[in-house]
């Protein structure tokens, strides 16, 4: 008897288990089902413009009119008086779908590869359209993101992502657009535990430029490699990067240093590559040669402190502002592991608040990332044939108290904006009878 009821007991908490991990019930919506007509908004084009009291029309996806005369007959109408309407914003660079739980427990993570070269690794196959995070970024106005792989040299092909999907292959928006290379630090680093700090043995430099032959050789071997027409065997590595030497592809290198960087732009002029550097804490102090070499930058995290201590401590803060005065192209992101990118609306306000404008700001986390990212033609603004990912909130979508979004479409389709943060919200208001 006791064995029987010990028994019930395993299988009870089970399931109690169970239904308290449930994933919630929000399901991708199929394709527009006829056309929408947005009117009486304050339109931001995500370009710079600012349209008041003006309308959006879209249909079968696509958008068909933005301006204060658009008509569409048998059009849905949604009346956005008083409300912002928004591109929808796009992450620039993430682990989401790859990487649920920022700790050791290994079954959620699926974002790092072992080994030195990882080329061939495609994020899209292993991307989790069933993460719980997805919803969450989507309620807060994020639409689409690019989804990346991490190792320690060249850590494999990234992909854009639509955030409204059952499946990997429903969610893929753009996909192997760039190959990821980690550029090795040469700088010395301080490892140890409890204060007893020592540097680490070997000479760091050496390593370092060991590492940077590593990559150089395989992109040597690569560029031979294709220029065979035929082979005894495919090789899938080097021909995971044809795309960089077509220029198809771009090379995104993981840089903060201003030696990383000066030796990431040696990579790309040795091999004519079209680059971006993702970090670029110091690309400041290298602005010029940037724009020279027309090579756009992807801001990590601005809420960090300055990288050097001769700098301002709010040096990341005014970072954007300067970059944009220097015409350097930069997108905003939010690589904080705890907010997982739903703050990416957030960092582009700190940026307008250290002297961007707010239209800049939009950019920077709309057409200015679809630009680095290859996808400006089908999305990234509010323009006419252009894909209907379009959010509306309440307010000021760059500050806190405003982004409060009501509706999202993405490609045309009306969007859940329910998610488990806002069920648990729900669920304890109903518990202790708030209102």
């Amino acid at each position: 008897m006791q064995k029987k009821y010990t028994t019930l007991l395993i299988v009870s908490l089970a399931l109690l288990q169970l239904k308290s991990s449930a994933q919630e019930t929000v399901y991708p919506v199929g394709p527009q089902a006829g056309p929408i007509l947005i009117t009486h908004a304050t339109v931001h084009v995500g370009n710079g413009t600012v349209l008041t009291d003006a309308s959006v029309s879209f249909d079968k996806g696509k958008i068909t009119g933005v301006g204060n005369s658009v008509v569409t007959a048998g059009a849905t109408i949604i009346d956005a008086t008083g409300k912002q309407v928004y591109p929808g914003l796009i992450v620039p660079l993430s682990s989401l779908g790859l990487r649920e739980i920022n700790s050791g427990v290994r079954g959620s993570n699926d974002f790092q590869e072992i080994g030195e070269n990882n080329a061939s690794i495609r994020t899209i196959v292993s991307y989790n359209t069933d993460s719980k995070v997805i919803n969450v970024l989507r309620a807060n106005g994020v639409l689409l993101a690019h989804i990346a792989p991490m190792g320690e040299l060249i850590e494999g092909n990234s992909s854009v992502v639509q955030l409204d999907a059952w499946n990997y292959e429903d969610a893929a928006y753009k996909t192997d657009i760039g190959i990821f290379v980690n550029m090795p630090t040469l700088i010395p680093r301080r490892s140890g535990r409890g204060g007893f700090m020592r540097v680490a043995s070997g000479d760091p430099v050496k390593e370092a430029m060991n590492k940077i032959e590593t990559i150089k050789s395989f992109f040597t071997e690569a560029r031979a490699y294709l220029q065979e027409k035929n082979h005894a065997e495919n090789n899938l590595k080097f021909e995971a990067v044809r795309g960089l030497f077509s220029g198809k592809q771009k090379l995104y290198v993981r840089a903060n240093e201003v030696k990383q960087m000066l030796l990431a732009i040696d990579l790309a002029k040795t091999f004519g590559f079209n680059m971006v550097i993702v970090g670029a804490a110091e690309s400041l102090q290298i602005a010029s040669l940037l724009v020279e070499n027309n090579i756009p930058v992807i801001l990590d995290n601005q809420h960090m402190l300055p990288t050097t201590e001769d700098d301002d401590i709010d040096q990341m803060y005014k970072l954007p502002a300067q970059l944009k005065k220097a015409g350097v192209l930069f997108a905003i992101n939010d690589a904080n592991d705890q907010s997982k990118q739903r703050n990416i609306s957030f960092n582009a306000g700190t940026a307008a608040a250290y002297g961007l404008n707010k239209e800049e700001a939009l950019s920077a986390i709309t057409l200015n990332t679809a630009k680095i990212l290859g996808i400006d033609d089908i999305t990234g603004s509010i323009e006419t044939g252009k894909d209907a990912n379009i959010i509306i909130s309440d307010g000021d979508i760059l500050d806190m108290r405003g982004n409060q979004v009501t509706k999202a479409f993405i490609q045309g389709r009306d969007i859940s904006l329910d998610n488990k943060q806002k069920q648990m919200y729900e669920r304890y208001k109903h518990k202790y009878k708030i209102k």
